[in-house]
């Protein structure tokens, strides 16, 4: 009997590890800028790593676990914050962006496909998780806290710096991990055995030759 865990255990458990990873870095302190009432966190990050590393469906998931556990009022986002009071705060469009970066980057480096790459993946996590984060923030922030475009926008220019170097760590580990394990996205088995089925086609055609 096989000791390997079934796949659907082991996406579950990818699930809840990458969930854990974003509730780990909501332990770092966030920090509060004047200019805006949303602050700098590293929680970020952890969508990104989560699309990089599990794909666009599990690292989605993760991520929609997460925001269902602060939903239910555990204290994970950064700060300590809980409740469905967040999702009603000026973070909620960066707080539902969680999931759609990490699908958005996990799909884009699924269709990219193997090996994956630094540039293309750091390209794809500043999509994800700069402009798409951006995109459902910025209307957020105008919609909760009565600001114009302009306002909402300049209010996010001190995040920049940080969310570039988030998408640089992001990529890295990434690359780092799927290094290390190599079947973490399926695209990885798929091009293993794409040499190998080339391999027997050619050892058979010169037997089928031989027969004729």
């Amino acid at each position: 009997m096989s000791s390997q865990p079934s796949q659907p255990a082991r996406d579950l458990a990818l699930i809840a590890v990458f969930a854990g990873v974003t509730a780990a870095l909501g332990l770092i302190p966030p920090l509060y800028v004047p200019i805006s009432p949303v602050p700098i966190t590293a929680q970020s990050l952890g969508p990104m790593l989560a699309g990089a590393i599990l794909g666009g469906r599990r690292g989605a998931f993760s991520q929609l676990l997460f925001l269902a556990l602060v939903a239910l009022g555990l204290p994970l986002l950064s700060g300590g914050r809980g409740g469905l009071g967040v999702f009603f705060g000026p973070s909620w469009g960066f707080i539902v962006g969680f999931v759609v970066c990490a699908w958005f980057v996990g799909w884009a480096t699924y269709r990219v496909g193997a090996p994956y790459s630094v540039w293309k993946g750091l390209i794809i996590t500043v999509i994800g998780g700069l402009v798409i984060m951006y995109a459902l923030g910025i209307p957020g922030l105008m919609i909760s806290g009565k600001l114009t475009f302009s306002q909402a926008l300049i209010g996010n220019l001190p995040y920049l710096p940080g969310d570039l170097t988030k998408v640089v760590l992001a990529t890295l580990v990434a690359k780092g991990v799927h290094t290390a394990v190599p079947g973490m996205l399926p695209w990885h088995s798929e091009t293993a055995e794409q040499p190998a089925a080339d391999s027997v086609s050619a050892e058979a055609a010169p037997a089928s030759g031989q027969q004729a």
